[in-house]
């Protein structure tokens, strides 16, 4: 579990609520409660989202704030050694010798390509066939940063939108010296709704369904660049040299002697 994610959005609602009652005190957070606004507010980004959406992308944007919880499932640097690993048994053994550690595999991608090198496939063609899925799963993530990124605008727009509703209302009212103040603090709730869905929840979403997306791509990459260089024949070393360049500097030392014997 990336426990990041969730303490920063509990600290985030702290703050919020820190800053409410400092200011009003605990009986005056109930000023900060109107049903209407709420409606008008996530009622209309929402369904605004379900217009820019198919119904199933919808379900699945909304089901993708889970992701944000959970820790990458490949860390880049032990793909590295995985496939410096992979490099040393092909340079003994053989290519046709990756047939068995592939059915150990857990990773689908890896296990794919290594297969597509066993069977003699090509390495253009195995390029292209990774480099395509690689594309169609970049693309996947991509609509579900969308759809946050769909709803975080829409959020403080339909606030806005329901903030001018309420200073129609109050125009209306404006007999009322009394009602004018309470009304006007009622129509800026529904921004203050709108910015909070945008910052506190869609913002913070779609930045780390981003960096996830782009953890994922990075790892991808290596296992292409591992895998088409296996089948070139490449010395492990060199191999191993040529992933690091995929990873930081001070991250480096990790992998060191991870090929073994060469």
């Amino acid at each position: 579990m990336d426990i990041a994610s969730l303490v920063g959005i509990i600290v985030c609602f702290a703050m919020l609520i820190f800053g409410i009652i400092a200011a009003g005190g605990i009986a005056g957070a109930v000023h900060y409660l109107d049903f209407p606004s709420a409606v008008i507010t996530f009622g209309g980004a929402f369904a605004a989202v379900l217009a820019s959406f198919s119904l199933q992308d919808y379900i699945a944007g909304l089901k993708s704030i889970t992701l944000i919880f959970k820790a990458p499932a490949v860390n880049i640097t032990e793909m590295i050694n995985k496939i410096i690993d992979l490099s040393n048994v092909a340079r003994k053994e053989g290519l046709l010798s990756l047939e068995e550690a592939a059915a150990d595999m857990d990773e689908p991608f890896l296990r794919k390509g290594i297969l597509l090198i066993v069977d003699g496939t090509d390495p253009d063609l195995v390029s292209a066939i990774m480099e395509t899925e690689m594309v169609s799963i970049d693309g996947r993530h991509k609509n579900l940063i969308s759809f946050w990124e769909t709803l975080g605008s829409m959020g403080p727009a339909w606030g806005m939108i329901g903030t001018l509703v309420g200073l129609v209302n109050m125009l209306y009212n404006m007999s009322d010296p009394g009602a004018i103040g309470p009304q006007m603090a009622v129509a800026l709730i529904t921004t203050l709704y709108g910015s909070l869905l945008a910052n506190w929840i869609c913002g913070p979403v779609a930045a780390k369904l981003k960096a996830d997306n782009a953890l994922e791509m990075m790892v991808k990459e290596v296992m292409i660049e591992g895998l088409l260089s296996i089948q070139a024949g490449e010395n492990p070393r060199v191999i191993e040299e040529k992933l690091k360049s995929f990873v930081a500097p001070k991250d480096r030392g990790t992998t060191e002697n991870a090929g073994g014997e060469e």
